[in-house]
C-alpha cells in the first residue's frame, strides 16, 4: 500500500477516536445512570460497535482455511474472543437496566405495626479464631431491632465457643456431624427453631467474619412488605484490602474486585428480577425456607441455588444496595483464588442441576438467563485472559500471524469498540473498571478458575466444599511461587520475544509490515499486566486497619497535664497520635467520643507524634468493635483515583527494589 494511502487511512481512523472522545466527554451532562431508556441506548450501540468488531474479525482477519497451523492459531484464538464477546453482550443486556430500593425500603419501614417481627440471625462458624467470631457476634447483639435471636453454628464443636457465647448471652448450637457444609449447618439449625414454641419470621444469615451495622434488620425487613418476596439480598463491603489491592500498593485508590458485582451488577439484575443470594448479609422469610425444605444442597454454591429454589417455588429475591455489613476478605491470595474457583465450581453444579437453564423446573425465561450468564462469565472470560497473554508468542517464537490486521484496520475496529466501551462504563460505574488492573484481577486465578469450570460442567458431582480460611498471621512477606510460576515464565518469553524482535531483523515477520505493530503494541501490553500479576504474587505484610478510618480528634490525660492530639491511625490495640512527643513508657487515658477514658501507655514516637498502646475493659473494647465496623458508611473505596494509583504503584514498586 502507498504511504500516502496508509496515513490517510490511519488518520480517518484517528478521526472516529477523537469523535467517539468528544462525545464520551459529554455524557456525564445528559446521562443519567438511574434512567433505564438512557442505560440501554448507551449498550445498544455498545453492541453495534462489538458486531462490528466481530464481524470485522471474522472477516478480515483470520488465516484462510486449510489445514495449516496458522488457521488453528488463527481461528482457536478468534472462537475464544467470540465466546468472550457473547458473555459480554449479555452482560450488556443485564446492565441495560438498574433498579435502587433504598426509597422503597424507607417508605416501607416498620409495615409490621406495633410487633416487630421475631428475626433469628444466623452466624455459622466452622474454623475461624476468636477475634473474628467476637466482632460478628456483638455486632449482631447490637443491632436497633429488638425482636431478635443470636445463635451461632459451630461445626467444629468447640467448647471454648459455647462459653463464649453463654457469657454473650447467645445461642450456641452444634451438631454431631458436618454433612452437607455450611448449608447443612444451617439447615440442621432451621430444624431445630421449627421445634421452638414460637418460630422466628424471618431468618438472616451472617458469615462468621461479617459484621452487620445497626439498621440491617430494620432496612431488610421493611422490603418484605411485598409479600411475594422471600428473601432480601444487601452488599457485601470489606474493611480490609483483598490481596491484589494490598499486594500491589493500592488498597487507598482501586476498589475491591468485588464492587463491581455489588454496587452495579446486582442492582442491575434487580432490574430484571433475577438477583441473587451471595450467602451472608441476607434475610429470608421463614415460610419461604419451610416451602423449599431447606437450604439446597446440591451445590457448593448454596446461596445461587437457594435463590433459584425460591424462584422455582413462586418466592421473589429482591436486592437492597445499601452498605449495611461488612467483612473480612481473603487475606492470602491462595485463599482469594480458592474462594472464586468454588464460586465457579458450585455455578457449574447448578448448570447441571434441575434448576439448571434447561432442566425441567417453574423457572421464568428469565432466571434462566441468569444461570445462563453466570456460565458464561465464568467459562469464557478467564480462558480468554490466559489466551490473549499466550498467542502473541505464537507470532514472536513461531512467525504464525494470528491476526492478521493493519494497523489503520485495528484503530478504527477494536480501538473504536474498546473506547466507547470504556466512555460507557466511565459514564455508568465512574472509576470501576480500569483495564490493566481488570486484567491482572482476572488473570491471577484465571487457571484455577478455568479447570473448575470445565471439571464442574464435565463431573459435577463428588467436590468437597472449601472452607475460605481468614485471619492468621500476616506480619511477614509471602511468596506465592506455585502461583506465579506460569506468570513468570509468560513474562520472560514475552520479554525476550519483544527485545529480540525489535532489534534483530531475522526474528519472526519482519515484513508483516504495519500489522508487525499491532503485535507489539499487543506484547507490550501484555508485559504490564504479566508483570503487576507476577508482582500480585509477592504478598506483603498486614496489619490490622480498619480503611474507613478518618482522623479524629481526642483528648489525652497525663503526667497531670491534658492535651489535644490528632487521632491518625486507630486500631483495636495501637492508636497514633500526632502532636507533642511524651516520652516511652508514659501511662495515661485517651478520651474517644462513645468510647470514654481509655488506659495508654507510650510505646514509641512517630515523625510527626507517637504511638499508645491502648488497655480497654471489656465494655470499651466492645464499643470500640462497634464503632469500627457497625457504624458509619461503607468501608474501602468506591471509584479508582488515577493520581493515587500511580502513586500506589510507584511505591511498591520501591518497596520491590530495595535490597
Amino acid at each position: 500500500m502507498p504511504d500516502f494511502l496508509y496515513f490517510g487511512e490511519l488518520g480517518s481512523s484517528t478521526i472516529h477516536l477523537v469523535l467517539i472522545l468528544g462525545i464520551g466527554l459529554m455524557l456525564p451532562y445528559w446521562v443519567d445512570v438511574l434512567n433505564n431508556r438512557h442505560r440501554a441506548i448507551l449498550f445498544t450501540i455498545t453492541f453495534l460497535l462489538a458486531m462490528r468488531y466481530i464481524w470485522w474479525r471474522g472477516a478480515e482477519t483470520l488465516a484462510p482455511a486449510g489445514w495449516t497451523i496458522d488457521m488453528l492459531a488463527s481461528w482457536s484464538l478468534f472462537g475464544f474472543e467470540l465466546l468472550a464477546m457473547l458473555g459480554s453482550v449479555s452482560a450488556m443486556v443485564v446492565m441495560s437496566r438498574i433498579r435502587q430500593r433504598s426509597e422503597e425500603a424507607t417508605q416501607n419501614a416498620g409495615w409490621w405495626g406495633q410487633i416487630e417481627p421475631r428475626v433469628a440471625i444466623l452466624i455459622a462458624t466452622y474454623n475461624e479464631d476468636l477475634d473474628v467470631l467476637e466482632r460478628t457476634i456483638i455486632g449482631a447483639k447490637s443491632l436497633r431491632h429488638q425482636n431478635k435471636e443470636v445463635l451461632v453454628l459451630d461445626d467444629s464443636r468447640r467448647d471454648w465457643l459455647r462459653d463464649y457465647c453463654s457469657d454473650q448471652g447467645v445461642r450456641y448450637m452444634r451438631r454431631p456431624d458436618n454433612k452437607g457444609s455450611k448449608a447443612g449447618n444451617i439447615n440442621h439449625a432451621l430444624e431445630r427453631l421449627a421445634e421452638d414454641p414460637i418460630p422466628p419470621d424471618f431468618v438472616a444469615v451472617l458469615d462468621a467474619d461479617f459484621i452487620p451495622h445497626r439498621g440491617f434488620i430494620s432496612r431488610c425487613l421493611a422490603l418484605f412488605h411485598d409479600p411475594k418476596v422471600g428473601l432480601v439480598q444487601t452488599p457485601q463491603h470489606f474493611f480490609n484490602a483483598d490481596p491484589i489491592q494490598h499486594n500491589l500498593g493500592i488498597s487507598h485508590s482501586y476498589p475491591d474486585e468485588q464492587r463491581f458485582f455489588f454496587d452495579h451488577m446486582q442492582p442491575s439484575r434487580d432490574g430484571w428480577g433475577i438477583a441473587f443470594c451471595c450467602g451472608t448479609s441476607s434475610i429470608c422469610r421463614w415460610q419461604a425456607l419451610r416451602d423449599i425444605g431447606g437450604l439446597p444442597t446440591e451445590s457448593i454454591t448454596e446461596d445461587f441455588l437457594l435463590t433459584l429454589s425460591l424462584q422455582d417455588k413462586g418466592w421473589k429475591t429482591v436486592y437492597l444496595s445499601e452498605p449495611l455489613t461488612e467483612g473480612l476478605a481473603p487475606e492470602g491470595l491462595k485463599e482469594y483464588t480458592t474462594q472464586r474457583a468454588r464460586w465457579c465450581l458450585g455455578l457449574m453444579q447448578i448448570a447441571r442441576s434441575r434448576l439448571g437453564p434447561f432442566g425441567r423446573n417453574n423457572l421464568r425465561l428469565r432466571d434462566r438467563w441468569s444461570v445462563f450468564d453466570s456460565v458464561l462469565f465464568w467459562t469464557t472470560s478467564f480462558p480468554f485472559r490466559i489466551a490473549v497473554v499466550v498467542y502473541p508468542l505464537l507470532y514472536w517464537y513461531f512467525s504464525i500471524i494470528v491476526v492478521d490486521a493493519a494497523l489503520a484496520e485495528v484503530v478504527t475496529y477494536f480501538g473504536c469498540f474498546f473506547l466507547w466501551s470504556q466512555i460507557v462504563q466511565r459514564a455508568l460505574m465512574p472509576g470501576m473498571v480500569m483495564p490493566v488492573l481488570h486484567d491482572v484481577g482476572q488473570l491471577v486465578s484465571a487457571i484455577p478458575i478455568s479447570r473448575a469450570a470445565f471439571v464442574g460442567l464435565i463431573k459435577p458431582k463428588g467436590h468437597p466444599f472449601s472452607v475460605t480460611a481468614k485471619g492468621g498471621d500476616r506480619t511477614r512477606i509471602v511468596v506465592q511461587w506455585r502461583m506465579m510460576a506460569p506468570f513468570l515464565v509468560l513474562l520472560i518469553l514475552t520479554v525476550l520475544a519483544l527485545l529480540m524482535g525489535i532489534f534483530f531483523d531475522s526474528f519472526a515477520f519482519y515484513d508483516a509490515g504495519d500489522g508487525k505493530w499491532v503485535v507489539i503494541f499487543w506484547t507490550i501490553y501484555n508485559v504490564v499486566v504479566l508483570f503487576l500479576t507476577v508482582l500480585a504474587c509477592v504478598e506483603l505484610p498486614r496489619r490490622e486497619r480498619h480503611i474507613a478510618d478518618l482522623p479524629d480528634r481526642g483528648i489525652l490525660v497525663a503526667e497531670g497535664k491534658v492535651a489535644r492530639y490528632w487521632i491518625t491511625s486507630l486500631t483495636m490495640e495501637v492508636a497514633r497520635l500526632r502532636g507533642k512527643i511524651l516520652s516511652v513508657g508514659t501511662e495515661g487515658t485517651l478520651r474517644l467520643h462513645g468510647i470514654g477514658d481509655l488506659p495508654v501507655e507510650v510505646v514509641g514516637e512517630t515523625v510527626d507524634g507517637m504511638r499508645v498502646r491502648l488497655m480497654p475493659n471489656p465494655e470499651q473494647r466492645e464499643a470500640l468493635m462497634l464503632r469500627f465496623y457497625a457504624e458509619g458508611a461503607a468501608p474501602g473505596i468506591e471509584r479508582a483515583r488515577l493520581s493515587g494509583l500511580m502513586m500506589g504503584l510507584g511505591r511498591r514498586l520501591s518497596f520491590s527494589s530495595r535490597p
